[in-house]
């Protein structure tokens, strides 16, 4: 696929910072046995790789602004047009030398995302899409699962931990849903997640408290696929609320009514 200069400056932007945390999740099986232990290592290089995204971006489009998960927001002189960014989406796995974390590059414009980009370096597998011009993993189009069973479909979702105020929520939404489907997957990566829904990896994908850099690429991935993205409570906007529900078409209500029962 040839994509626009935005989404090909993106595409660049995810790999090479994926080149230098591959370096950097080396160094972490070796540091998981010292005293003070990895994570203000995994830290560093968090956000290293969102001052290499965030300075790449910006030199290509100085005019558009930056939210990033590890810094301040920039507001651009093109107030339209906004750059999301996780640097590393999975930021415990890649702590604990788990080989599951991508790079989420999301471009936002007039409050809608337009193009989205998640990396993972590790499996070599970039996700991409543009609005109005489908979904695509690498050289292949994306297309979401054309399951229509929910006995038959497999979820993913995110359990909360540390004590996180959206747990008792997501244990209920586990014992809807776990007797009506096949499984339910929790890898702890959000943007990849959305990116197997579109992939058709999984069915479904629902969670709670999100943040825009967590999701933003993988709704229009997930779109663009042909999948439907909703809220999980009336009224709310998944960017802007953080609550999210994602589904291929054939199971979308299906799979909705029973997250949303608590939510009303």
């Amino acid at each position: 696929m040839v994509g626009s200069a935005n989404l090909n400056v993106m595409i660049r932007t995810a790999r090479k910072a994926g080149r230098a945390l591959v370096k950097d999740f080396g160094e972490v099986e070796n540091l998981q046995v010292s005293a003070k232990g990895p994570a203000d290592f995994v830290s560093r290089a968090d956000r290293q790789a969102e001052e290499m995204i965030r300075a790449d971006l910006m030199e290509a489009r100085p005019t558009y602004g930056f939210l990033g998960e590890e810094s301040k927001e920039i507001e651009g002189d093109d107030p339209t047009r906004r750059w999301i960014v996780d640097p590393l989406d999975g930021t415990t796995n890649f702590l604990h030398g788990l080989p599951h974390w991508a790079v989420s590059i999301a471009l936002e414009h007039k409050g809608q995302i337009v193009a989205g980009v998640i990396h993972d370096p590790v499996k070599a597998e970039t996700f991409f899409a543009e609005k109005g011009e489908g979904a695509w993993l690498n050289e292949s189009r994306l297309r979401v699962s054309g399951r229509t069973r929910m006995n038959e479909s497999i979820f993913a979702t995110g359990v909360p931990f540390a004590g996180k105020r959206t747990l008792p929520a997501t244990l209920q939404d586990l014992a809807r849903l776990m007797p009506e489907s096949a499984g339910v997957r929790r890898y702890g990566a959000a943007a990849l997640d959305l990116a197997y829904v579109a992939a058709g990896r999984y069915e479904g994908y629902w969670e709670r408290e999100l943040h825009p850099w967590d999701i933003a690429a993988g709704i229009v991935i997930v779109r663009e696929a042909g999948g439907m993205i909703g809220p999980i409570r009336d009224g709310h906007d998944p960017l802007r609320d953080g609550d999210i529900i994602a589904a291929n078409g054939e199971i979308f209500e299906k799979f909705a009514r029973i997250i949303r029962h608590r939510d009303g």
